[in-house]
């Protein structure tokens, strides 16, 4: 099911299938999609702003998994994205000062964010989308954002541009024909930016979400955004198809 475009509907209809696709998003990983000791919630009180998916792993401590179960590695299957933007110029500076973000059913690793009209509302509520974000990955949690609405006046070069400019200034232009943004952060001591631009009547691609630094399972992206659309409403579509 390609991507629609939902600057047509007013934000309470993409809220409606915002909160439907994070359901379906925890399902594929609860269902196979995680490895074992590792699980998916939906909007769980933490340390500060609620993000939209947390991925947690069960078993204490912090000892990179040895058997196999921490996902895809890097370097065996590279994520295929567009671009990879590293901030290597980061990584002493986090080595010094490094907060342990924890929730009381286990040890967050991940979050999943899908952008929402109201985090591009005003220069505020979009600001503190961008330092919730870049909080997440200073403090070595992995995150995906997921932004199906074009740059606006708070973001003219897009939601990533936006973050990663908190970690490094560089060079950055969305394809004028893809001016949507998927972008997967791996927060390790290095860290590393996966973007994929994509467009209205795309279809999604999978993308990481990491587990470990430089280990990652691929997010049901289209296979979530299809199981949601066909339980939108009917009388519905019709905005979004036409």
């Amino acid at each position: 099911m390609p991507v629609h475009d939902w600057t047509r509907v007013d934000a309470g209809l993409f809220h409606n299938f915002h909160q439907r696709w994070i359901s379906a998003l925890c399902d594929a990983l609860n269902t196979g999609g995680l490895p074992p000791d590792y699980f998916a919630l939906a909007e769980q009180r933490i340390r500060g702003p609620i993000p939209d998916v947390l991925t947690l792993k069960l078993s204490p401590g912090t000892e990179e998994p040895s058997n196999g179960s921490g996902g895809v590695a890097v370097a065996t299957t590279p994520p295929r994205t567009r671009l990879t933007q590293r901030a290597e110029a980061k990584i002493y500076a986090r080595r010094a000062n490094r907060i342990a973000v924890r929730h009381r059913h286990g040890d967050i690793v991940a979050v999943i964010e899908i952008v929402s009209p109201g985090n591009k509302a005003s220069q505020a509520a979009f600001r503190s989308f961008v330092e919730k974000s870049a909080d997440f990955i200073e403090q070595g949690v992995h995150l995906l954002v997921i932004d199906l609405f074009p740059p606006g006046p708070r973001d003219p070069q897009g939601v990533h541009k936006a973050i990663w400019d908190e970690f490094q200034e560089e060079d950055f232009a969305l394809p004028p024909d893809k001016p949507l943004i998927l972008a997967s952060y791996d927060a390790g001591e290095e860290q590393v930016a996966y973007v994929e631009p994509v467009a209205v009547g795309d279809v999604l691609p999978d993308m990481p979400i990491f587990l470990w630094p430089e280990h990652y399972v691929p997010a049901p992206l289209e296979a979530t955004y299809q199981t949601t659309w066909n339980v939108f409403p009917a009388a519905l579509k019709g905005l979004l198809e036409r």
